[in-house]
């Protein structure tokens, strides 16, 4: 270790700019009627999508007790969830989340969130919050809106919703110039290599991409849009070329809730990791028609401090945790 190792990376103006930012945020909360709530940062229970791996911990009851796995968050969702279905109404957190494998100039594996749920609110009305929000941070920002189709046909001509892996492979050797004529992704996973490499950087201030693939879905509703198609209803708000946040029009079906979890455990392929029982089981009491997003708040001070490393906007990053 280095004799300067102990210092903090961000300076005090970063500091004051994250204190004054977690302030406006819940004054922004408070004027809108949205509760602030508390949830388990440690849980039995892991998340089952597999892009994102958790940290797993060993707990003990004692110190001659066998030690029980737990698993630090990825996203309060589950939790908060819980409470919608208990009649919360709108609510939010700020809190740490935490993902393994995530380290680099945007990512830290453990880094602060905000998640929030609108009930009665579908993803455009909460797109329009998102927007309200940011813009109280960032005045200078106007969001433009496209959907994923739209994005892919003016960037690429190709529609995201008819093309084969085949054909974006091809594309990606185009595109990238690279040669993948060895790789045998999915049609997914070909979409997502080619939206972050070559259509982010092409897009310019703050822009939501909505109706996604329904492969894409996560857990939000997939349904028939204006235009017949059959879509997931989520959004993601870029700025900068940089995602910030993700939110969906949630699933509310606890029939499809289990069947999700089912095959994103499939995936997967890890010993231990199981679907939330006590989500499901709040499933089946109702949750109620609403809209939810996460958004990175450590991101967000980036762009509000003029920054390019998350490293420059957290007092300890992983590199000296």
């Amino acid at each position: 270790m280095s004799a300067d190792e102990w210092r903090p990376l961000a300076d005090k103006d970063v500091l004051l700019a994250r204190a004054k930012l977690l302030q406006d945020i819940r004054l922004f909360f408070a004027d809108a009627g949205v509760l602030e709530v508390e949830t388990p940062i440690m849980s039995r229970y892991s998340n089952t999508d597999p892009q994102l791996l958790p940290v797993k911990v060993a707990y003990q009851s004692s110190a001659q007790a066998p030690a029980e796995a737990r698993y630090l968050q990825t996203s309060p969702e589950f939790a908060m969830k819980r409470l919608l279905v208990a009649g919360s109404g709108p609510i939010y957190q700020i809190c740490r989340v935490f993902r393994n494998g995530e380290l680099g100039r945007r990512h830290n594996p453990e880094f602060s969130m905000l998640e929030w749920y609108r009930p009665g609110y579908d993803e455009h009305q909460l797109m329009d919050e998102v927007a309200a929000l940011v813009k109280s941070v960032l005045p200078e920002i106007s969001p433009q809106s496209y959907s994923y189709q739209q994005l892919f046909l003016s960037h690429l001509n190709i529609d995201p919703f008819t093309v084969d892996a085949d054909e974006l492979r091809e594309l990606a050797s185009q595109k990238l110039d690279l040669s993948f004529q060895d790789q045998d992704l999915s049609a997914d996973a070909w979409l997502d290599l080619l939206f972050s490499h070559v259509i982010e950087p092409r897009l310019d201030g703050a822009v939501f991409v909505y109706d996604y693939l329904p492969s894409q879905a996560a857990l939000a509703e997939v349904e028939r849009n204006a235009a017949g198609l059959k879509v997931a209803r989520r959004f993601e708000l870029i700025i900068d070329g940089m995602e910030i946040a993700n939110g969906y029009r949630e699933l509310r079906d606890p029939r499809e809730h289990r069947h999700r979890f089912e095959q994103d455990l499939k995936k997967t392929g890890e010993t231990g990791r199981r679907a939330d029982a006590y989500l499901l089981a709040a499933m089946e009491h109702g949750l109620p028609a609403c809209a939810g997003v996460a958004l990175g708040l450590d991101r967000l001070l980036m762009l509000q401090c003029k920054v390019n490393s998350i490293e420059e906007v957290l007092s300890f990053p992983f590199t000296r945790a």
